[in-house]
């Protein structure tokens, strides 16, 4: 399963990389491609390299808009069939394409999901920023990390499933399933620097987001953490409030402590509403969206 989005550069030539190892290593093998926006002159080239491939299935899910890469990914894991399901959510190549063989090797040792994990440097701060939260914060068993792509078993696929009717973010789910998971390191290419940058989805910041509230207990702790500092802020105005009342030196009664107060308690009041409203508006999301996405035509190559 790939996902194809309107920058993707490297579509047609990964297309063909993947297609010749499936072909030669697999009876049967299916290429499911989600278009999520790609231009119409690079799918017609993947029409059109179909020919080469006559033993491989190839399908093009065309979204009926842009959805991102995490509801897009979550069509092509709905039509997918088979026994293992590969998961790219990039065209962008800094591995060997043997690499795809070994990650498949990998989960045949008893792994559900694995997954290619490509060097740290190689990856954003932000990114980097993000899993550390997550994974402080997480009381999952395993780690999340920077993925190029991961190889998920059918019975994988069934339990994340069963686990919501809107997946908002695979990478969690599949380390909150209960399977075991196992990431496979690599080396990135020296030449693949001109091949052309990684997706970046446009809704990334608020997945990081949706994530690090519906999967850790970040946010309670960031309200716990706000309401202890406001406690003690309490005491020590009336601690100051005692003092200046009962001295020598008596400033304007009550305007230091009165405005240390109101902004601090305005700032935790607001904070914690922001929590509360981002809460519901997950949960708005997840119980009352019924439709995950909106297909506009399937095409069976």
């Amino acid at each position: 399963m790939v996902y194809l989005h309107k920058n993707e550069k490297n579509a047609v030539a990964f297309f063909e990389v993947l297609a010749n190892v499936l072909q030669d290593n697999f009876k049967r093998s299916e290429i499911i491609c989600v278009n999520d926006g790609i231009s119409q002159d690079v799918l017609e080239t993947l029409r059109t390299a179909d020919e080469k491939f006559p033993d491989l299935n190839i399908t093009i899910i065309n979204m009926g808009f842009s959805h991102g890469l995490e509801a897009a990914m979550n069509a092509g894991i709905d039509l997918s069939i088979g026994d293992f399901v590969f998961e790219f959510d990039s065209c962008y190549m800094d591995y060997d394409k043997s690499l795809i063989m070994d990650v498949y090797f990998k989960s045949l040792e008893g792994y559900d999901i694995v997954s290619a994990v490509p060097p740290k440097k190689s990856s954003r701060l932000t990114s980097r920023i993000f899993y550390q939260m997550y994974n402080r914060f997480s009381d999952s068993n395993y780690d999340l990390c920077t993925e190029r792509f991961s190889i998920i078993s059918r019975r994988a696929v069934n339990r994340v499933s069963a686990y919501s009717k809107t997946i908002p973010y695979r990478k969690a789910v599949y380390t909150s399933s209960g399977l075991k998971i196992a990431h496979l390191d690599y080396e990135a290419l020296p030449d693949t620097a001109s091949k052309g940058g990684i997706y970046q989805d446009v809704e990334k910041n608020n997945k990081a987001v949706d994530a690090l509230i519906l999967f850790t207990n970040l946010a309670y702790k960031v309200a716990v953490t706000c309401t202890l500092l406001m406690l003690l802020f309490m005491f020590g105005t009336a601690i100051y409030t005692v003092v200046a009342y009962f001295g020598q030196n008596k400033p304007v009664e009550g305007w230091a402590p009165l405005m240390g107060l109101i902004s601090v308690g305005f700032f935790a009041v607001f904070l914690l509403f922001s929590i509360i409203i981002k809460y519901l508006d997950v949960l708005l999301k997840l119980v009352f969206k019924k439709q995950k996405y909106l297909v506009s035509s399937i095409e069976k190559l």
